[in-house]
């Protein structure tokens, strides 16, 4: 859509240069990133198309071109400027984050934090009306470069958002000041602590944007901010009142609370700056732009700010994985459960077709039922989510097979069960077809020894709920078929999700490394610690949940079922369960689906003790060698090819503590020979199942 918009221009008799004066390429002159054109109106349509990219971000010659485009543009005026983008991807998604990445100096950070201030300063004190015109992402710098427009007019679909948070950081480029001034500041921060985006309809409703319309009306909306017709809401006596010293001292007392309850300040201090920030300088907007400025220089220095760009770009490679071309339209699932039901519903949200199989009427009903509710979440809207239904198909009798790119088995985990599905499909299924498996835990090896074509067969192991969990487990072996593995990749892609490569084994990598953790908790318990001191210990290194929540919330009879499968299969078997884990989970107590487990559970809360016995330092150590020791097994063993896809895998799949930078970078900034040493100090102290990895050694000692 918006990739035409230049040859739409074009196409309406539009010069490439101030009035009749031709420019010939499409771009400003002498610019690669930015293209310029005047319609008969002389309103001047400035286009950004990052050289190189297939998203527009914001870096150091974007904002230099953009600066000596405003010097020609104020010698010789339009009647207004429209900035939007020339792809089809979204406004902008932000600032090039690589430009962030090994900083070690403050000072040349804030010079290009000030070089951009004062083109952003420039673009909103122009004498003529400037209209940003978004569509798709508007994210962290490109929102600040709407923010500095007059206008900002959103096409229906369009989101903006400060996600600068997740980086460990905050708005840099002025947005601190012009949000927090623009829309009711409590709004404004809650967007920028969550690094929530808003969608079209909120954005209005906030005042962010002045219009919502659609592609074709584009230009009316145009010449009604140019003419002074637009209204758009602007800030009221609330706004004005809640930036007051007063409400600035009780909101940001609110907000540190708040914050305090999903991170530690020593973990990440972005939030807690941003409170701070805006609590003692909200009502100066110069003191503010300052202290922004020094405030995020500061940041990206940090720890936790060079990790997080680090698993940024952890992200980015494991989306590269998934880059192949690979033509998938339609899909077909078995098995319409939990797992299958909901794989078939994001396929349908995503716009292929998909047939899905079941025995069981109501499980096909209920799959449809879950649909509807994630395409709601997923903000599809009345038409989207009709479309996404009308694509899904209730297939009992398996038709769909002979017609899919895809076939997706999600039966239950037993190996019989699923290769007397593969002897029935397989042979309806077309040559060029791939099947996949959603296994956890077993054999890839075994599951295609019935299949007469075994190169065409991939593991795809979803995590659950399937909605949410960015990560999947590629699943290769060594009969798999190179273009059938990239295919498999490319359309987990397609569903918007990060595929991690790994070799079939026991347990593939993610539960492989997260279960000696849960086990160690497990024995924890079994010593007498209190759950909520175990927890604790979790959440204070750095983890989203601790172990003993973990466990009820995944379910404790799925925790004993993957155990026991490693159990069997491991040559280095895992610690023995605690008896009486075993006998809970007989006695029907599974953990927050039941109610009760290793805590009790009310209203989907854990029932916990509010002043648990305080958690040591090994403690710590206790729970997250097992889990470094499990990585590191994976990696000697080729389970996975390198570190980056380690430990991306465990902070999308586990919540590893991303500030951390992942399992491997962690232990390799804290020291493998320290680690060696401190799994031999606990082998020697509880036993065998803390020797220490070959792994170590060989690194500690190349």
């Amino acid at each position: 859509m918006a990739g035409r918009v230049l040859e739409a221009l074009q196409h309406r008799r539009m010069t490439l240069g101030p009035a009749g004066r031709e420019q010939g390429d499409g771009k400003a002159q002498g610019f690669r990133h930015w293209q310029l054109a005047w319609d008969d109106s002389g309103t001047a349509w400035l286009l950004l198309n990052r050289q190189g990219s297939s998203v527009n971000t914001l870096n150091a010659e974007t904002f230099d071109e953009l600066s000596d485009i405003l010097n020609n543009l104020t010698e010789e005026p339009p009647a207004a400027l429209v900035i939007r983008s020339a792809k089809p991807t979204g406004f902008c998604a932000g600032a090039d984050v690589g430009e962030f990445a090994n900083l070690d100096r403050k000072e040349p950070v804030q010079e290009a934090l000030d070089r951009a201030h004062a083109v952003l300063d420039r673009l909103e004190g122009l004498a003529f009306p400037t209209i940003a015109v978004i569509h798709g992402d508007c994210l962290g710098a490109g929102l600040e470069l709407a923010l500095a427009c007059d206008f900002r007019i959103a096409i229906d679909g369009a989101k903006l958002g400060f996600p600068e948070v997740r980086l460990g950081l905050h708005p840099g480029l002025g947005g601190t000041v012009r949000l927090t001034g623009l829309i009711d500041p409590t709004e404004a921060m809650t967007l920028m602590l969550t690094g929530k985006s808003a969608h079209t309809a909120k954005a209005a409703d906030l005042g962010l944007v002045d219009a919502v319309t659609q592609e074709r009306h584009v230009r009316n909306g145009v010449r009604a901010a140019a003419a002074g017709e637009l209204k758009g809401a602007k800030p009221g006596l609330k706004a004005t009142a809640l930036n007051s010293l007063a409400a600035r001292e009780i909101a940001s007392r609110q907000m540190r609370s708040k914050a305090e309850e999903k991170a530690r300040a020593e973990h990440y201090p972005a939030p807690f700056k941003l409170i701070d920030l805006w609590r003692e300088h909200g009502g100066d907007s110069a003191a503010m732009r300052k202290a922004e400025t020094e405030s995020f220089a500061e940041l990206v220095l940090s720890e936790t700010a060079q990790n997080l760009i680090r698993v940024f770009f952890l992200r980015e490679g494991l989306k590269r994985e998934g880059s192949a071309a690979a033509e998938v339209r339609h899909v077909h699932v078995i098995g319409a459960g939990a797992m299958g039901g909901d794989i078939a519903g994001l396929c349908a949200i995503n716009g292929l077709r998909v047939s899905l199989s079941d025995i069981d009427r109501q499980m096909i009903g209920d799959a449809i039922k879950r649909t509807k509710t994630m395409a709601e979440q997923k903000h599809l809207g009345p038409r989207g989510l009709r479309e996404a239904l009308d694509r899904l198909v209730p297939d009992r009798e398996n038709q769909g097979v002979r017609y899919a790119d895809v076939v997706i088995e999600a039966a239950p985990e037993d190996a019989e069960l699923k290769q007397d599905i593969y002897r029935t499909v397989e042979p309806a299924m077309r040559d060029e077809a791939i099947l996949a498996t959603n296994t956890s835990s077993l054999p890839l090896e075994t599951l295609a020894n019935v299949l007469q074509r075994p190169g065409r067969f991939v593991g795809m192991h979803f995590f659950n709920p399937v909605a949410l969990m960015q990560l999947v487990e590629a699943v290769s072996h060594d009969a798999v078929e190179e273009e059938a593995f990239r295919k498999a990749k490319a359309f987990l892609r397609r569903l918007d999700k990060l595929p991690a490569p790994v070799r079939s084994s026991p347990g593939f990598l993610v539960n492989r490394c997260l279960m000696p953790y849960l086990l160690e908790a497990l024995l924890m318990l079994d010593e007498g610690a209190k759950p909520e001191s175990i927890d604790q210990a979790a959440e204070r290194f750095g983890m989203p949940m601790g172990p003993v929540e973990l466990a009820d919330q995944v379910g404790l009879d799925i925790a004993l079922s993957v155990a026991d499968v490693l159990q069997e299969r491991l040559s280095s078997p895992l610690p023995e369960l605690p008896s009486w884990f075993r006998e809970k989970v007989q006695g029907g107590s599974y953990g927050r689906k039941s109610g009760n487990g290793l805590y009790a559970w009310k209203n989907g809360e854990a029932q916990k003790n509010e002043d648990p016995p305080e958690p040591t330092a090994e403690m710590e150590d206790r729970l997250m060698l097992p889990l470094l020791n499990a990585c590191a097994t994976c990696l000697r063993e080729g389970v996975v090819s390198d570190t980056q896809t380690v430990d991306a895998a465990m902070i999308f799949a586990t919540g590893f503590a991303p500030f951390r930078g992942g399992p491997m970078h962690y232990a390799e900034r804290r020291g493998y020979a320290e680690i060696a040493g401190r799994l031999e100090e606990f082998r020697d102290k509880f036993g065998d199942r803390f020797t220490p990895d070959a792994y170590w050694r060989e690194r500690a000692n190349p």
